[in-house]
């Protein structure tokens, strides 16, 4: 095999592997596109995760042919593929910042053109790439679920603060309630004593008539 050869065949080897590992891609034309703009373009892209390769179409088209992909029409002109992988610091890339990259560029160099993309195997639109770019990257998402969900835990928390003190209420009222109710219960008994009292005075004071009588 020729040096020429086994080079087209590295290619295709690494092309089907990275279409193969990667979840999305997006692919675009960079006609035109200056050196020192390519290389901002890239350096954009791999702090969001992305990793920017031109490939030739028709090596494209031999290692993506067994894919299921149905790109073949947005390999045309010079391409060049933004794949999402890692970030510099390991994490995973995702495909809202990957095409945000893409789209803020294009605003600013229109030598860059969107073409397309990939998205879980299923293709995307330039106009859904661009709707894409528009959502919050997942970061920002995580942490405003994050806070969704502090916040009702801390709502639980203050519930459970102030518990005791709603309790301390309600026992003080239950007290003060409880009281007037016992009270009320020795003034009863006290009416009830005295007329028990009055009663065994009349008692003995008919008794002590009758003695007198007889």
């Amino acid at each position: 095999m020729s040096e020429a050869r086994a080079a087209k065949v590295a290619v295709v080897d690494e092309v089907r592997e990275r279409f193969s590992d990667s979840d999305s891609l997006v692919l675009t034309e960079y006609r035109n596109l200056d050196v020192p703009a390519m290389a901002s373009l890239r350096e954009a892209l791999r702090e969001v995760g992305g990793d920017y390769k031109i490939y030739k179409n028709t090596l494209v088209r031999f290692a993506i042919e067994n894919l299921d992909l149905e790109i073949d029409d947005l390999l045309s002109g010079p391409t060049a593929i933004a794949f999402v992988g890692k970030k510099p610091d390991g994490s995973s890339g995702d495909p809202v910042s990957v095409a945000k990259a893409l789209k803020d560029f294009a605003k600013k160099n229109e030598a860059l053109v969107i073409k397309g993309g990939v998205l879980e195997n299923r293709r995307l639109t330039v106009e859904e790439i661009n709707q894409l770019a528009e959502i919050a990257p997942r970061d920002v998402l995580l942490s405003q679920l994050a806070g969704l969900l502090v916040a009702p835990m801390q709502q639980f928390a203050g519930l459970l603060n102030a518990l005791p003190q709603k309790f301390a209420y309600a026992l003080q009222a239950l007290v003060e309630k409880s009281g007037g109710v016992i009270e009320g219960a020795d003034d009863a008994s006290d009416a009830e004593t005295e007329e028990e009292e009055s009663s065994e005075a009349d008692d003995a004071s008919d008794a002590e008539t009758d003695e007198k009588e007889a």
